[in-house]
């Protein structure tokens, strides 16, 4: 198996074939690419585990379809939802915001990691979205799907991307580059309030003006946080060793090590002076959605270039740039 064209109905058909056989397809969505297997079979699931590495108590996020099938899908992993949640899936399904509910007893127990609660998404990607319908259709009510990564390291964001961790034998569904670049917010909706697990594309202040209450932070609660993916404290990390610093720091830096800066990659918003022609330098956007959209693919280049160590300018403190600051500190932290 190889890359498919995902805007050809034979290869929507053909992946779906693959899930409900038990077997794993990536897949793109507008976050990131996800290894998608059957959510209702904990066989299908371990493969999901097995292929990337990763602890089996480390719950997957469910993919549903939009719709009417989507609904169907909802009831069938998860109790009857609280109406904030409700209006938080009114106001960005599909789209990249999961949510943490009460699973239903006796449904996709290995994809939740054990828990009782359970992640699911609606993602907006229109290749995404065909091929949740084509599996509903053919008896997969929702697909487990990670990132299509080795555990813990740096999320793909193009098909290319997948390919180069799992090689020719996985089929790999291509919907091209992904808008939003970094993973789906995750907000907790299974103990009365909604709380903030990860940050994401979909910032505080429009959850709480969608759902109607303030955003709970993970401490404000006594009661312990859900296991949820991409919440680990070091996560999303290149080979090369990844540090954040201030502007005035890197140019120090920088000067310190004059012509002699190898093996060194540096994205920042500031602009930097070196002596070095080794030097790797990327400019990082302004724009803080521009910046999550090349995050992941600007550490896979570094990596491939050669790069030993990643200087990275700390990101501002605005909310739109939580997702980035969240995945760059966890990165650093590996």
């Amino acid at each position: 198996m190889t890359v498919r064209d995902g805007r050809t109905p034979d290869a929507i058909q053909e992946a779906a074939r693959v899930l409900r056989a038990g077997g794993l397809v990536a897949f793109p969505t507008e976050t990131v690419y996800g290894l998608g297997a059957d959510a209702t079979s904990d066989d299908a699931v371990a493969g999901i585990f097995k292929a990337k590495g990763r602890p089996s108590n480390h719950p997957l996020i469910v993919h549903v379809a939009a719709g009417a099938k989507g609904t169907e899908s909802l009831s069938r992993f998860a109790q009857p939802l609280p109406p904030f949640a409700q209006k938080l899936v009114q106001a960005f399904w599909p789209g990249p915001l999961t949510l943490i509910v009460t699973r239903q007893p006796g449904v996709a127990a290995a994809t939740a990691g054990g828990q009782d609660t359970i992640g699911l998404r609606c993602p907006a990607h229109p290749v995404a979205q065909a091929l949740l319908v084509a599996c509903a259709e053919q008896g997969v009510p929702g697909v487990a799907g990670p990132s299509a990564n080795r555990f813990g390291r740096v999320s793909p964001t193009t098909a290319q991307h997948v390919q180069q961790e799992f090689g020719d034998e996985l089929l790999v569904i291509d919907g091209g580059p992904c808008e939003v670049g970094i993973e789906s917010t995750i907000v907790d909706c299974s103990r009365g309030q909604p709380v903030l697990l990860r940050p994401g594309a979909i910032t505080r202040t429009q959850i709480e003006a969608a759902c109607g209450e303030p955003l709970r932070d993970k401490h404000e609660l006594a009661a312990p946080d859900p296991r949820a993916s991409g919440t680990l404290e070091a996560h999303y990390a290149p080979t090369a060793k990844l540090r954040l610093m201030e502007a005035k720091a890197l140019q120090a830096g920088l000067d310190v090590l004059g012509a002699n800066a190898a093996h060194l990659a540096v994205w920042s918003r500031s602009p930097l002076k070196s002596r070095s022609q080794r030097l790797l330098l990327r400019r990082m956007p302004d724009d803080a959605a521009a910046a999550a959209q090349q995050l992941f693919a600007v550490l896979r280049a570094f990596d491939a270039e050669g790069a030993k160590l990643i200087w990275v300018e700390t990101p501002p403190a605005g909310p739109e740039w939580e997702g980035v600051r969240d995945r760059l500190q966890r990165a650093a932290a590996a």
